[in-house]
This record gives structure tokens, sequence and C-alpha cells, in this order.
């Protein structure tokens, strides 16, 4: 429970760290990694669980979101998808990182881009119908102008995770 709480806190904290970005609706975050670190730390179900309680303590009221932002009426927004989004990206980074692909840098670095990838596949549609906006109006204010973060976001934790788990020797996971 530790382990999940401290993943779901990890994911709040990188929440804070948030830009604007003119025209859209949704900020660069740096949560998306925290989802990573997670997933692929905790494995499937603890990250997908982390992802989860993250998602119920900022609906419930605590500033977990995105500048402080809290509620569930931010799920239901513009930004609910790439929130929910987590969910499922987590799991499957976690099922990847279980089959050890975390370890290496070079096969790391692509599943974190395809763990970004997922939050993007729920975000964006989720984007069009709270937004009520085109699929190429979506695609410009919710998707291209996150692919450069999302992109430097997977390479520090394609670095930084097989590091860490050379130095901390093989998991019992």
């Amino acid at each position: 429970m530790a382990l999940v709480l401290g993943a779901a806190l990890l994911t709040a904290l990188l929440a804070q760290v948030s830009i604007s970005v003119p025209g859209s609706p949704v900020p660069i975050t740096s949560q998306s990694l925290g989802v990573i670190v997670a997933a692929a730390a905790l494995g499937p179900l603890r990250g997908m669980a982390s992802q989860t309680l993250y998602l119920l303590l900022g609906a419930v009221g605590l500033p977990f979101f995105s500048e402080g932002a809290s509620g569930f009426d931010r799920i239901l927004g513009a930004t609910g998808g790439y929130l929910v989004g987590f969910v499922p990206a987590a799991f499957l980074v976690g099922l990847a990182a279980r089959r050890g692909l975390d370890r290496r840098p070079w096969s790391a670095l692509p599943l974190f881009v395809a763990g970004q990838l997922v939050v993007f596949a729920v975000g964006v549609p989720w984007l069009i119908l709270a937004a009520r906006i085109d699929v190429a109006k979506a695609m410009s204010v919710g998707f291209i102008p996150f692919v450069p973060g999302g992109i430097i976001k997977a390479a520090i934790a394609g670095v930084l995770l097989p590091l860490a788990w050379r130095l901390v020797g093989p998991r019992q996971a």
C-alpha cells in the first residue's frame, strides 16, 4: 500500500510542474513521467492501482491535478481523458516492464514512448468530446504540442530506470 500511495503522490507532485499551452485547455505537465516510473517500478497491477488512487484522491478534492486543481469535474472536462489514460498506460507499461523491457535504454525508450501514446489515445478523443472540437483542432492543441515533452519524459525514464535497476540488482517481483 505504501508503494502505491507513494507512486500516487509522485504523480501528484509532478502534476504541479505545469506549462500552459496557448489555445489549449490541456497544460503540459510532468505527470506522465510519474506514471511511467510508477508502472515500471511497481508492475501492472500496483502501477494501475497507483494511478487509480491518484485519480480518486484528486476527484475527492485533494489538489493533485495540474496547478493544484481537484474535483470530479476535472476528470469529466477536457483534461480528463489524459488523466484517465494514466490507468491503462500504467498497466501496459508495467506489464512490459515485468518482462524486463525497462532494463535497457534501447528497449525502455520505445516502451515509455508507447506508454505516452496510450495516454494520448484516451486523452485526444476525450478532448474532442469534452471541448466539442474537431479532430484536427484536437490534434493541434491536444497532441502535437505534447510530443516533444513526451519524448523527453520517456528518454529521462528510459535512462534513469535501467540505471536504477542496475543499482538495486535483480527484481524479486
